[in-house]
């Protein structure tokens, strides 16, 4: 039986606190194994592209790549197809914890391709929670998102709960808008995750302002969330999960050992 919220992050994530980024040409499985290594609890591919990955058998085989040591385990997709999004998840359902939905990627590459962020307009929510309902019923794992926020806070709200309703199991929030990115990256807002943390009853993350071991404790007391999403933070130190520093060339010796990892299970996909 597939579970569902906190019986789904008790019980298949083990109640984690610390969490690595879905991240595209970063979070591939050297970076996680390295990142898990220094006590990331659960780690999240790279974005892949549904329709590329539901379709096109050499992109699955180059991208989806994992071992046995690399659970829990969540797999990224964006999408705007609901058909397409199921297809493509049916592929990983068997190998990962869950299936994430981006909702979140602010890139000009993903508002030409009418993904990430750019669904976040109200005209879009009824395709989005089309999409998070067919996985809902139709997945072997639950459907998480990661979205960022809007200026105003309710309408904020109103798109966490509309996730909830439409079946997301997790809900991860990245406390900046879709035009926060490059130089005008700026704060994340944590009042407004604390406020959509209120707003819903599924387990959630942070993801934003966290670039210290001690910014984790800090932002869970602050907003209430489960546990804490790292993306830059983690790329500039990987062993960011731990309170313990190591110098740079010691990581650096890490990286390259985990990248000569050659037990590698790959799909026959």
């Amino acid at each position: 039986m597939k579970l569902e919220g906190y019986e789904f992050y008790e019980k298949v994530l083990k109640s984690p606190k610390y969490i690595v980024a879905p991240m595209v040409d970063q979070s591939e499985l050297a970076w996680r194994l390295l990142s898990r290594e220094f006590n990331a609890q659960v780690t999240y591919t790279p974005m892949f592209h549904a329709k590329l990955f539901a379709e096109n058998s050499k992109y699955r085989k180059e991208n989806w790549v994992y071992n046995e040591t690399d659970t829990p385990l969540i797999v990224q997709f964006c999408a705007n197809d609901p058909q397409c999004l199921l297809q493509a998840a049916k592929f990983v359902e068997n190998d990962c914890a869950a299936v994430d939905l981006n909702l979140g990627c602010p890139q000009h590459i993903a508002k030409r391709g009418h993904y990430g962020s750019f669904l976040m307009d109200e005209e879009n929510w009824e395709l989005i929670a089309s999409m998070v309902s067919l996985l809902n019923k139709e997945l072997k794992v639950p459907i998480t998102c990661k979205i960022r926020v809007f200026p105003e806070v309710e309408k904020s709200i109103r798109y966490a709960k509309m996730l909830e309703n439409a079946g997301c199991q997790l809900l991860t929030v990245h406390g900046r808008l879709r035009e926060q990115k490059g130089q005008l990256t700026g704060i994340a807002n944590w009042e407004q995750i604390a406020a959509i943390r209120k707003a819903v009853k599924i387990p959630m993350f942070a993801n934003g302002n966290i670039l210290y071991f001690e910014d984790i404790e800090r932002c869970i007391n602050e907003t209430g969330v489960d546990g804490v999403m790292s993306a830059e933070g983690n790329l500039y130190n990987p062993a960011l999960f731990v309170p313990e520093s190591y110098a740079s060339w010691y990581l650096a010796e890490k990286v390259i050992d985990f990248r000569k990892l050659t037990f590698v299970v790959s799909t026959d996909l």
